[in-house]
């Protein structure tokens, strides 16, 4: 059981951080033109809240789009590729490879081709959440106890059984490892892509207001976009918690 102190501690660091943090902008500890005070933060947020809540809201479709790609991409080639040896020793280089790649390096190319708007995004975030899920369920398929699907196939059971009722849940803690990361890493990518080629979304607003030399705003932005991905991450452990019983 959780200690209930905990949400108490963790409250009041954060609110002794703010607290530092104002009281050093207020003593002129740092330049207001580059790190607001908190309260300049909090009115800026009013000042273009509908505007970045408009842009968060575009940029997390996208993210959703390219997220939904890349787990259901990554999930079923890292169960292929992972079950069957042949395809492991062949392929496993090659997606280390690209895996090891700067996907910036291809964003240029994916403008080129798909111009500008939702469907780079949604492409760049996708290749960017893919890669996550597909190592760490083609790692986790490869080490999943053989004896298992021996018993499982001595008993009779089908393909589609042994995926469904052995192999998944062995591998339910490197899935939902893997949805973690791929929903932070298909959130920058779609960032990425507003900010350097998008005509909407929170990058575009992101990339606008630093060019714009609007600190509070920037800050407020980026306050916006950090408490949506802590929020979804929280989402995530929840459905962590809630997978674990079916794999026990």
């Amino acid at each position: 059981m959780r200690d209930p102190r905990v949400p108490a501690i963790q409250a009041v660091s954060v609110l002794a951080v703010l607290a530092a943090w104002e009281t050093a902008a207020r003593l002129a500890w740092m330049d207001p033109l580059f790190v607001p005070a908190p309260s300049a933060v909090a009115r800026a947020l009013g000042r273009i809240g509908g505007a970045a809540l408009a842009g968060l809201g575009d940029t997390l479709a996208k993210t959703a789009a390219a997220y939904v790609l890349s787990v259901v991409l990554g999930v079923t080639a890292g169960l292929a590729i992972g079950s069957v040896r042949l395809l492991r020793e062949v392929l496993n280089p090659f997606v280390i490879a690209a895996y090891g790649i700067p996907k910036i390096l291809v964003l240029p190319w994916i403008v080129l081709v798909l111009g500008f708007g939702t469907a780079p995004a949604v492409f760049y975030g996708t290749l960017h959440g893919l890669f996550p899920v597909m190592v760490l369920v083609m790692g986790a398929v490869r080490d999943v106890d053989r004896t298992l699907v021996t018993v499982a196939r001595a008993y009779g059971a089908t393909t589609w059984q042994l995926y469904w009722k052995v192999l998944l849940p062995a591998i339910v803690p490197s899935v939902v490892a893997g949805m973690r990361l791929g929903i932070v890493f298909c959130l920058l990518g779609v960032l990425v892509v507003e900010m350097f080629a998008g005509v909407r979304g929170m990058g575009y607003v992101l990339s606008a207001l630093a060019n714009g030399f609007q600190a509070p705003e920037l800050f407020a932005a980026t306050a916006l976009v950090s408490a949506a991905s802590i929020a979804i991450v929280l989402a995530l452990d929840h459905l962590s918690d809630k997978l674990s019983h079916w794999r026990g």
